[in-house]
């Protein structure tokens, strides 16, 4: 049965869908998964969302921002932001409300004139053709809205339409995997149901570039694992993806890279692999009176302090890079009661948001 186009207030909406869908209570098929990240998802070269060539990739960015400023009046939402997001990879947003992650999304999209500065997508200035830009990018967007007078599959079957990258099947995939039945109406849905349908929309989209702020929000740890997996699955296929999440676990788990924000400003950048080689040691010291010495060798890979001033005999040291090598001078120190633990991005994002008010950019590197 075809879909049925139906008119309410001259807008037409799918109110029939136009075949069965598979049962609500019907378990994701095991093969599934394998559907969705091994979707062709590559355009054709005649496409205006193609991915560029092999030799542009390594040369040229998806994303670029030189000295991006965005000021109302007297207060800057975004000051003077220079990055870059390599194609291919997993590139983290962090830092709390009003950091000026939403700003920085939303003027690389064109959606906000910069105070000064440039952005550009894909080599394409938004400011020249937003159109353009916008094409390439799969945008969730932290407060995105469906129309709620519609059905899930008309949702889907509408933006699959409507964007030059849609790919219905690829979304009906995902709706599948997230375990939404889509033949419910929105106004019906739960508020983590119409979050599934915006990723179902989003993540179906053949774009170079995809967009996520904040896409696990209202939505139980099981499915939110399994967006993480759509996340890596479009690495894997060579998008390029940002990724904004309060959840720091999420951000360690998928990202290559990540930025932190405040107040506006970029404040650190830190590659991930270089996170998981940076550890935290607590011990006591058994002998005050001996006067701690760090081989020079070593001395820009360690930190120490004194984890407590109520005890003077504890001590923190935290290391940069490979932890094996560290192991014989930290064994002659003699301390007792020694913890060693990762330092995760927990670590950092307190140092960056709780540390002082110096605006500078930091990198964070082995």
């Amino acid at each position: 049965m075809g879909a049925g186009k139906i008119s309410i207030d001259d807008r037409p909406y799918y109110d029939v869908p136009s075949e069965p869908l598979p049962s609500p209570t019907q378990p994701p098929r095991k093969s599934l998964i394998a559907s969705v990240t091994n979707a062709d998802t590559t355009p054709t070269a005649d496409d205006s969302t193609s991915a560029s060539s092999a030799s542009e990739r390594d040369g040229n960015p998806m994303v670029r921002t030189t000295g991006l400023t965005k000021r109302y009046g007297d207060f800057a939402a975004l000051e003077d932001c220079s990055l870059e997001v390599r194609r291919g990879e997993v590139f983290g947003l962090l830092g709390p409300n009003g950091a000026g992650k939403t700003t920085l999304i939303r003027s690389l999209l064109g959606f906000l004139h910069p105070t000064s500065g440039t952005a550009s997508i894909d080599n394409i200035d938004p400011m020249v053709d937003g159109i353009a830009v916008r094409s390439r990018v799969a945008y969730l967007p932290g407060d995105a809205h469906v129309p709620r007078h519609w059905r899930g599959e008309g949702v889907l079957r509408f933006f699959a339409e409507i964007h030059p990258a849609g790919n219905l099947e690829n979304s009906r995939s995902i709706a599948e995997y997230l375990e939404l039945d889509t033949r419910r109406h929105v106004a019906t849905m739960s508020t983590g149901m119409r979050q599934k349908l915006a990723l179902s929309v989003v993540l179906g989209l053949s774009t170079p570039l995809i967009i996520l702020d904040e896409p696990t929000a209202n939505l139980d740890p099981s499915i939110r694992s399994r967006i993480l997996e759509l996340v890596l699955a479009a690495r894997k296929r060579g998008q390029t993806v940002m990724f904004s999440s309060h959840v720091l676990s999420e951000i360690e788990d998928t990202c290559d890279r990540v930025v932190f924000l405040r107040s506006g400003r970029l404040v650190r950048e830190l590659v991930m692999k270089d996170l998981f080689q940076r550890h935290r040691i607590i011990g006591y010291r058994k002998d005050m009176r001996s006067e701690l010495t760090v081989p020079s060798e070593i001395q820009d890979r360690i930190d120490i302090r004194n984890a407590n001033p109520d005890k003077p005999d504890r001590i923190q040291i935290d290391t940069q890079g490979d932890l094996s090598d560290l192991l014989p001078w930290l064994s002659s120190l003699s301390l007792s009661g020694m913890r060693i633990e990762p330092l995760g991005l927990r670590s950092i994002y307190d140092e960056v948001h709780g540390g002082s008010n110096q605006h500078r950019m930091e990198r964070v590197s082995t």
